[in-house]
């Protein structure tokens, strides 16, 4: 299905300001449609007719639409009321019951402007399913009157709120809990969820008849300096969200200023109980905490042990055994220097560049001949569970490329990587002297090689290739599967 940039790049002439705030709209719009009970389609001028291009269901009621319309298209005939309320620019909410599909559906529609002088941008189209009609309750006639001054904000350009970033996905919803308020920040309606999240905050009287501002300061800063923010939200009078908090009860506040003609004629404010919620996430951030710690303690003792090995290396007299101690010394320094980055990263990710780079750092340090190594492209973001077993085969084909392709004479190392949708492809390839007759790397006896093969074939499922390269020398190429989301690749 094509994005609502995508529809309004094609098939209208809105200016970029005025898409950015159909964008705004759209992600507030659940707000007027769950008031409304009513579906919401928004319709923008095309050629020749109008064009869907964004539409939202009321989770407070049933639904007319079961089908998405968005990107669907009308003639300037087919739809009057969408007409007259371009042409007269006002809310239209003539004309009887529409029963042409068995149900019977009440439509209104409602311009669209950044401004109220300024130009129309569009019209919703607010459909309302009748078949479970009622004799409306407090709540439902509170829902509908909001409603109706929410729709004529949006009619006058005021709707959603100039300068305001879009709301989040975790704002307080109209069914987590609604305060109506009058001019003065006094309570004239509570619903059953919000007197029920000031319950859990203390409060025992009436929220009805009472001023929220102070009302909600007293419960929550009776020995503290009284949040401002608090005060302005919880009294209605700026577009803005908050939390208070009070024995370990914690509800968020989000306030919607209701403002007709230029006047405040009161406000509505969304209440969430938001206690689980917290409670989950302070959870989450001492777990990954500890898990921090883990990788740092982790690091240190990897450290301890290759500074054991070296110490052990230095008494050797023996040629092979220092030979073998100082590999071990490389290969645990190749794991600790991943336990340290994720030391320092929030999440199991990990950005393997850096890694990379410290690898070939090292490798070229040790070296006893000059050699340049080289990396081209770029890892991306690595699970901790793949950039650790990499760590170590880029270790170990680095320094069997120096030691044992270059044999210990100067020359040039190249590491080149790719990195697809769910693929690493990773090229090492020196200009050394090449593989020996009769290689084959199933029956060779390098135990770097068998290392490589151990991590890349039987740990990461992936394919690994030994070949002379072409103008002399070896190339190994490897490619590990890597299951990361997309947009995560280049995040860090």
């Amino acid at each position: 299905m094509p994005t609502l940039s995508d529809l309004v790049a094609k098939h209208t002439d809105l200016s970029s300001a005025d898409l950015e705030w159909v964008h705004s709209l759209v992600s507030d719009w659940q707000l007027l449609a769950d008031l409304s009970f009513a579906d919401l389609i928004l319709w923008i001028p095309a050629e020749e007719g109008w064009i869907a291009v964004a539409q939202m269901r009321p989770t407070t009621g049933p639904t007319v639409y079961h089908d998405d319309v968005v990107g669907s298209f009308v003639g300037r005939n087919e739809r009057p009321l969408i007409e007259t309320a371009w042409q007269e620019r006002r809310i239209c909410r003539e004309g009887d019951p529409d029963w042409s599909t068995g149900v019977p559906v009440r439509e209104e529609t409602i311009p669209v402007r950044r401004a109220l002088d300024g130009p129309l941008i569009g019209v919703i189209q607010r459909s309302t399913n009748l078949s479970s009609a009622r004799t409306p309750s407090r709540l439902e006639l509170t829902y509908l009157q909001s409603a109706s001054d929410l729709a004529q904000m949006v009619a006058e350009g005021r709707f959603p709120f100039h300068g305001d970033e879009p709301m989040l996905v975790r704002s307080p919803r109209v069914g987590d809990g609604l305060l109506r308020l009058d001019r003065a920040g006094r309570v004239t309606y509570a619903s059953p969820n919000a007197l029920s999240a000031y319950r859990r905050l203390g409060l025992h009287a009436d929220l009805v008849g009472s001023e929220l501002g102070k009302t909600t300061a007293d419960l929550c800063y009776r020995d503290e300096p009284i949040n401002e923010d608090l005060m302005l939200v919880a009294s209605g009078k700026v577009p803005k969200e908050t939390e208070v908090e009070r024995g370990g009860t914690v509800v968020q506040l989000r306030a919607i200023p209701l403002i007709i003609s230029g006047g405040r004629i009161g406000a509505l404010v969304l209440v969430r109980d938001v206690t689980e919620l917290r409670r989950r996430e302070r959870e989450l951030l001492t777990k990954d905490a500890t898990i921090r710690e883990i990788h740092h303690r982790v690091k240190n003792n990897l450290q301890t042990v290759a500074a054991l090995l070296r110490l052990q290396s230095r008494r050797l007299r023996v040629p092979e055994g220092r030979a073998a101690l100082d590999e071990a010394v490389r290969r645990v320094g190749s794991i600790a220097i991943v336990h340290e980055t994720l030391a320092q990263m929030p999440e199991e990710l990990v950005a393997f560049d850096e890694i990379a780079d410290r690898v070939i750092q090292m490798t070229a340090e040790v070296s006893v001949a000059q050699v340049a190594l080289r990396r081209a492209g770029t890892f991306g973001i690595l699970p901790a569970a793949v950039a650790t077993p990499i760590a170590m085969v880029l270790t170990e084909l680095l320094q069997n490329a120096v030691e044992h392709g270059l044999d210990g004479r100067p020359g040039n190392v190249q590491v080149r990587v790719e990195r697809h949708q769910d693929t690493l492809q990773m090229v090492i390839a020196d200009e050394g002297q090449g593989l020996p007759p009769g290689f084959d790397i199933e029956t060779n006896s390098n135990l770097g090689l068998q290392i490589v093969r151990t991590l890349v074939v039987g740990e990461l499922s992936g394919r690994l290739d030994i070949a002379p390269r072409e103008g002399g020398g070896t190339e190994v190429v490897l490619s590990i599967p890597v299951n990361v989301p997309t947009n995560d690749i280049h995040r860090i």
